[in-house]
């Protein structure tokens, strides 16, 4: 009776009542209502639920006194219904909604698109030990990047990537900026770590967790020497042996 279809079905049915309160119901006249009426839903609930437990005296009471706030809520919130009612039938409203739910799937998989191609370049980089440092800031005004470097600003591509960090490119030292979904600079100039037990790694890692001391920015590093993967944050730099753990972190990092 209560098997997991059931348990999806209310799930889509709590979802779409959510969706269209949030999008019609909340701060407006008519939410005095909609509270009104789930309660009473809870009451009818109630006393079937009181007479399904053979407690038909109970069942019998609360059923009426379900049945007099029926009669009362409509006599009571009749403006509120009508307005309701008129929003029920908001055709541009239900359009909005769905325009709005198309934009934000089509906009996610932008995003996933755009960690695909971070990861099949950052997989390349690491195979054939080409170093890499790519920096997603939390806040591009932060003041803490030494040198924003050259302007790009543009879709995020395995093939740039791969370019940019090319060792023949004059960008290839330095670091990529990455955010709203784009790569905005190449050849950004970090600050170092200071932190002197820090200075085992290269300059790319130390460039790494000096941005991640400084900001709340969370920075990947491709070791030329070892092609070893890394996320710099929070002032701490943490290896990643498997590149599906690195594409659950860009995922974290991307599609919020």
């Amino acid at each position: 009776m209560f098997g997991w279809l059931n348990i999806i079905q209310a799930l889509i049915i709590v979802a779409v009542v959510y969706v269209f309160y949030i999008s019609f119901i909340k701060n407006t006249s008519s939410e005095k209502l909609v509270r009104g009426l789930f309660g009473l839903g809870l009451l009818w609930a109630l006393s079937f639920l009181l007479s399904m437990a053979h407690l038909y005296l109970l069942g019998r009471f609360v059923h009426w006194i379900a049945l007099f706030m029926s009669v009362a809520l409509i006599v009571i919130f009749q403006p509120e219904l009508r307005k309701f009612l008129a929003l029920m039938g908001n055709i541009k409203g239900w359009k909005n909604i769905i325009y709005a739910f198309e934009k934000d799937i089509k906009k996610s998989s932008f995003k996933q698109k755009s960690v695909d191609e971070i990861i099949k370049a950052v997989a390349y980089m690491s195979e054939k030990h080409t170093g890499a440092l790519i920096v997603f800031p939390e806040d591009m005004d932060d003041g803490v990047i030494e040198r924003i470097g050259t302007k790009i600003d543009a879709i995020i591509s395995s093939e740039l990537l791969l370019t940019i960090f090319f060792n023949k490119t004059p960008l290839h030292d330095g670091a990529v900026i990455i955010a709203d979904n784009k790569i905005k600079y190449a050849g950004a100039i970090l600050p170092l770590s200071q932190n002197q037990l820090q200075w085992k790694y290269g300059t790319r890692h130390r460039a790494a967790l000096g941005m991640s001391e400084l900001s709340k920015a969370t920075v990947l590093v491709v070791s030329e020497e070892t092609g070893d993967i890394s996320f710099a944050e929070k002032g701490n730099i943490k290896k990643y042996d498997d590149i599906k753990k690195v594409k659950n972190k860009l995922e974290k990092l991307l599609i919020k």
